[in-house]
């Protein structure tokens, strides 16, 4: 599903979604993929903070892509309780070892994601990094300090894409476990299945931000 840029009648920057796992990106792109205002990639960048900078980096690194907008997606950890599989996260900032990075558009997200996906709960507010599978005691000391969900791409991932110079960024995740409900694999129970269901309903909403955020502001 990839649209390149310079394809004719493309005249917007384009849009960059990473995603760190092959299944999150078999989700993103076999969903329904609506209709795109500019050229779009969905990109696996591996897993880890690393695997996340590194993949992000070089994607933006082609030609055509410099000015992309950064969509972080994928499967999360909610550490909020009453939190459920499914439920999704549209981040207000993503934390990591280099600093917080705010997010652009979060209420646009939101209001997209709601109307794209009935009676899914939407949570907002700040996804922090790890560089690990966070469980347990861990889990409840990284709530302790104000962050609902946890992954460990995204703060890498929107982190790169600003320091590669100025662009819309944002995080959207989808819950696969949650204080109540601890997975062990992925996609192996219903947790997982219902998360990748959700994930595969997330690119119209993504457009819809990106097109929102192309128009004039007055």
């Amino acid at each position: 599903m990839d649209r390149p840029p310079g394809e004719p009648g493309t005249t917007v920057p384009p849009l960059l979604v990473a995603c760190a796992l092959g299944i999150e990106r078999l989700a993103l792109r076999g969903g329904d993929r609506g209709e795109a205002p500019g050229p779009v990639r969905v990109v696996r960048t591996g897993m880890g903070p690393v695997h996340a900078a590194r993949g992000v980096s070089q994607a933006l690194g082609r030609e055509g892509w410099h000015g992309a907008a950064v969509i972080a997606s994928g499967f999360c950890a909610g550490l909020a309780p009453g939190m459920h599989p499914g439920d999704l996260v549209v981040a207000e900032e993503t934390r990591g070892p280099g600093g917080a990075t705010a997010c652009d558009g979060t209420d646009l997200l939101v209001d997209a994601l709601t109307r794209a996906l009935p009676g899914r709960t939407v949570h907002t507010g700040p996804l922090t990094g790890s560089d690990h599978v966070v469980r347990g005691p861990e889990r409840a000391a990284l709530a302790a300090g104000g962050a609902i969900a946890v992954d460990m791409e995204s703060a890498a991932t929107l982190g790169t894409a600003r320091a590669a110079g100025p662009r819309p960024v944002a995080a959207v995740r989808v819950v696969v476990d949650a204080p109540e409900h601890e997975l062990v694999r992925i996609g192996t129970v219903r947790g997982g299945i219902s998360a990748f269901r959700v994930l595969r309903a997330v690119l119209p909403p993504f457009f819809e931000w990106h097109r929102s955020l192309l128009l004039p502001r007055r």
